[in-house]
Order: structure tokens, then C-alpha cells, then sequence
């Protein structure tokens, strides 16, 4: 039997809706701080994550912060004045969590957003963000998700950057007409 797409788009509203009201507001508080109080952010993952995370980078820099990911080739150093944001669902992926015991030989903040918080790199974590859902270790206590494989990690994981944007708009007055001098404008 297949699914409509009606009945698709409800699935997937559903499942996000329960996993970002799972995030626990004092830990997404507590980054907001870290992220107002950073010289410079800095992102990490791989995969469909990381697609996630130059997302909420992008619009972390609309909204005048000096935002960065890993990799990109005009990345500058970070140093102990910045936060680096690691995203990754089993907090076991090789690329972050080395990076993340870079970052913090150098002092700087680190902030994990995943699901294991048993994993290697949330143990390396200052601030931990867990969005509760099934990842490649399939956890007792992951919500389950109909979705392929960690597709609901990866949605979760941009509305929760658009609603910590929504929140340091607020925070910093920032008016929403006026962030459009942020935008690209060679397009």
C-alpha cells in the first residue's frame, strides 16, 4: 500500500512538530548566550547534517553574526573568544568529532546538537542541544520515525536554527527589513 502525499506532508509536520517540542528550552537558552556572546561561530557535520547546518549558518550571518563552516575557503582560525556548533545525530561521525577535539585544544566553546548524548563528542560538549530522534544507532529512547534513515534529524535540526534565529532577532532588536543588507546581492 503507498502513501499518499497528502498524508506524506502530515507525516512528516507531525514528526517534526514532536521532535522540535522535544528540545529542551534551558539547553536552547543557554546556546542562544554561548551564540550572542561569540566573537565568531563556527559549523560542523557531514552529509545531509551539514546541509542543515550551512543553512543555519547562512542565516546566522543575515543576522550580522561573524558565522563560518568548517571547510569553507575563506574559513578563518577559531580561537578561545568563538563557538564552534557541531551537529551530529549518533555524536560518533569522524570528521566532527575530531574537529571538535581541535576546537577545544584551542579553547574554544563547543556546542553539540544530536540525539546520543552518551557519545564522544557530546562528552567533549560545553552546551548540548539533544533532539531526541532515531539516528544509525536506533536507541531505546529515540523517537521513531517513519521517514528514511535520519531525514528526521536533519529537519528538525533547521527549524530548530530558524527558531533560534526568530529568538536573537528578537533579542538583539534587529528589524527584518533592514537584514536584507546581509543578503547576497550579486545573485
Amino acid at each position: 500500500m503507498s502513501i499518499s502525499i497528502p498524508d506524506a506532508k502530515k507525516l512528516v509536520l507531525e514528526e517534526c512538530e514532536t521532535a522540535l517540542f522535544r528540545i529542551d528550552d534551558e539547553e536552547a537558552e543557554n546556546l542562544i548566550d554561548v551564540i550572542l556572546t561569540s566573537e565568531k561561530v563556527f559549523f560542523v557535520g557531514v552529509g545531509r547534517v551539514l546541509l542543515s547546518l550551512q543553512a543555519i549558518c547562512k542565516r546566522f550571518a543575515h543576522l550580522g553574526i561573524d558565522a563560518h563552516y568548517v571547510g569553507e575557503i575563506t574559513e578563518p582560525a577559531i580561537t578561545s573568544k568563538d563557538l564552534l556548533i557541531v551537529g551530529s545525530g549518533s555524536g560518533e561521525s569522524l570528521f566532527p568529532a575530531a574537529i571538535t577535539g581541535k576546537a577545544k585544544s584551542i579553547g574554544a566553546k563547543v556546542a553539540w546538537i544530536g540525539s546520543n548524548k552518551e557519545s564522544t563528542i557530546a562528552k567533549l560538549a560545553d552546551y548540548k542541544i539533544r533532539i531526541p530522534v532515531q539516528t544509525k544507532l536506533n536507541r531505546q529512547d529515540e523517537l521513531k520515525s517513519e521517514q528514511p534513515m535520519t531525514s528526521l534529524f536533519e529537519q528538525t535540526l533547521l527549524l530548530f536554527g530558524d527558531s533560534v534565529a526568530k529568538v536573537i532577532i528578537e533579542r538583539k532588536r534587529l528589524e527584518i527589513n533592514k537584514l536584507w543588507k546581509y543578503h547576497a546581492n550579486l545573485e
